[in-house]
């Protein structure tokens, strides 16, 4: 399961605090609890959060850490209704680009399948057949 809220979450709440201090890890606590709230709702009454076996919750100190972000910002900053994530290509030929800032947009499952849009792109559908017929599918 991959959950998250989009990314607005305010970056001076977390400026400024240690990863590993006792604050941090509280204001994580405290600010992950609304997606907890959320997961435990849409799985049901059998789910028990603390029977996860790996639980691994971000801020935006992780994302800028990590990620390279600018005050851990998540995916581009597109207003609802007013744009849409950009495509693969670019201006230089045979370089794409994918990831959250791409289209399908944020989270594991679109950044995943914007890595396999671009594969897409690269691969003619003949030679998708070829190779679905080579591993038997």
């Amino acid at each position: 399961l991959h959950a998250y809220t989009p990314g607005t979450e305010p970056f001076g709440l977390w400026e400024g605090l240690d990863r590993r201090s006792h604050e941090y890890k509280e204001l994580k606590a405290r600010r992950s609890e609304v997606l907890w709230k959320a997961v435990e709702r849409a799985l049901g009454a059998g789910f028990d959060r603390e029977k996860c076996e790996v639980k691994s919750v971000g801020t935006p100190l992780t994302h800028e850490r990590f990620l390279r972000r600018n005050k851990g910002s998540y995916g581009p900053a597109i207003k609802a209704g007013e744009g849409s994530f950009p495509g693969h290509t670019t201006p230089i030929p045979q370089l794409y680009c994918c990831g959250d800032s791409t289209f399908p947009g944020i989270g594991v499952p679109a950044v995943a399948a914007s890595g396999a849009i671009v594969a897409n792109t690269l691969v003619s559908v003949r030679k998708h057949y070829e190779l679905l017929d080579a591993v038997g599918i």
